[in-house]
């Protein structure tokens, strides 16, 4: 009896830091100062690299010099547009390939028999990699805007469609009969019991679409472009600019987190009001 009680008293007293360690973990600035701690020592990091001379400024430039290609580019009025227009088609594109993929995923998720016919062709067309359809939107729609939006709609389409079609198929049945027992049918149905019942499903396809929009952006604006990120990437890679490069790829990155932060925001809400 001697040796259990001490245990079970050590236990009770561990249980406040527990719960004052989650509450600290919940608190939104103790977590963004966190998420900041990994890319300071990669900065750290890459700065002793740097200045140690392990690798040429070919291979990997300082940050001051990634720093000042940033100026230098702000300076001619290019870093802006080159943002601004990038941002543009991404959200463009997100915005009607999740459309499109929470339609059909309603869709095939509702009805066996539109699963039965569209499921194994969406299937198919969802292995298919970026790349493979750059040269068919280029004899489609030719070198202008409409070819890189449809890339990145189509980026943006599958995660949505098969979040949401999977998530349908997993509606709690009793949840559903006792809504049709109300009167509930159709869009009604849809509307009110299905589709807030699978709201974090959704959100996580949403976001899952969203980065899969910065990824097909590169290869959208392969596609004969003169301006935006990707084309700034592609660009310093065939002049050898290197610190231009690292310019793109961290502002992809912090561009694309802010937007999925911003997507994470509108969740929370979104679980909080219909979940």
């Amino acid at each position: 009896m001697s040796s259990v009680l001490p245990r079970a008293t050590r236990t009770n007293e561990t249980t406040p830091v527990t719960k004052a360690r989650g509450s600290l973990l919940e608190n939104r600035f103790t977590r963004l100062g966190l998420g900041l701690v990994v890319p300071a020592l990669i900065l750290a990091a890459w700065q002793l690299t740097t200045a140690a001379g392990v690798f040429s400024p070919v291979q990997l430039p300082s940050p001051a010099a990634v720093y000042s290609a940033a100026a230098d580019l702000v300076e001619r009025g290019q870093l802006g547009t080159h943002i601004a227009i990038s941002t543009q088609r991404v959200l463009t594109g997100f915005a009607l390939g999740a459309a499109l993929g929470l339609l059909l995923g309603a869709l095939l998720g509702l009805s066996r028999l539109a699963d039965a016919l569209l499921g194994p062709a969406v299937g198919a067309l969802r292995a298919v990699p970026s790349l493979a359809w750059v040269p068919l939107l280029i004899l489609w729609m030719k070198i202008g805007e409409d070819s890189k939006v449809t890339l990145i709609t189509i980026g943006a389409f599958f995660p949505v469609f098969t979040t949401v079609a999977l998530a349908l198929r997993h509606v709690d049945r009793n949840l559903v009969e006792a809504a049709r027992a109300f009167g509930l049918r159709g869009v009604k149905l849809l509307t009110t019991v299905q589709l807030p019942a699978v709201v974090p499903a959704v959100f996580s396809g949403l976001r899952l679409a969203l980065a899969q929009a910065w990824l097909f952006l590169v290869a959208a604006e392969l596609i004969a472009s003169s301006m935006g990120l990707g084309f700034l990437l592609t660009d310093s890679q065939n002049n050898g600019r290197t610190d231009r490069m690292f310019l793109a790829i961290i502002l992809l990155a912090v561009i694309g987190k802010t937007t999925d932060a911003v997507l994470g925001i509108a969740e929370k809400q979104a679980v909080k009001k219909w979940a």
